[in-house]
């Protein structure tokens, strides 16, 4: 029986790993990155192409409404201001439906669009898209995007708390 057992640890463990490198590659730097045709939590469509000339700030969360995401929504809306004024606009996505973004974003007064990744394409194309087969997931990454639509940073590692201000800082750099 333990055997048994063992056996279906290690075929699900190799399951998992391999679907995880199925997965997309994060584009790199100097990139184009990958455009995207999805509905915010007001039901408006969204396409990256809108933004162009403009910095994006294109930021991927797991679930609406859980500590880590709420942590890191707030910490953007708090900084739009400075980041508005670096000429940057913030979108969010994750794989949430139009609803829950809705109430996520009238619960904690989110001025910007949370985009409803519900097949997780986007998310894929990323390389932020954690499939665990029944449930998928967005990674927490974010990608910023200079004006002429090319990766100009690729965030991984993600403290939520003084996330938005570490963009602040880099596009202070980049603007130099």
């Amino acid at each position: 029986m333990k055997i048994l057992m063992l056996a279906i640890v290690v075929i699900a463990i190799f399951f998992l790993w391999s679907q995880r490198s199925e997965a997309a590659a994060v584009p790199k730097i100097a990139d184009t990155a990958p455009d995207f045709n999805l509905s915010d939590q007001n039901g408006k469509m969204r396409k990256l192409s809108d933004y162009s000339g403009q910095w994006v700030v294109l930021y991927f969360y797991p679930k609406d409404d859980t500590p880590g995401c709420t942590k890191e929504a707030c910490s953007f809306r708090d900084d739009l201001a400075s980041l508005e004024k670096l000429g940057a606009k913030v979108i969010g996505v994750s794989i949430d439906d139009n609803d829950s973004h809705a109430k996520f974003a009238a619960k904690y007064h989110l001025p910007f669009p949370l985009l409803a990744d519900k097949d997780g394409s986007v998310a894929e194309a990323y390389g932020a898209l954690n499939n665990l087969f029944v449930i998928k997931l967005a990674k927490r990454y974010t990608f910023l995007i200079n004006p002429s639509g090319k990766i100009a940073k690729t965030y991984s590692s993600v403290d939520t708390s003084r996330h938005s201000q570490e963009i602040i800082d880099d596009l202070k750099k980049m603007a130099n």
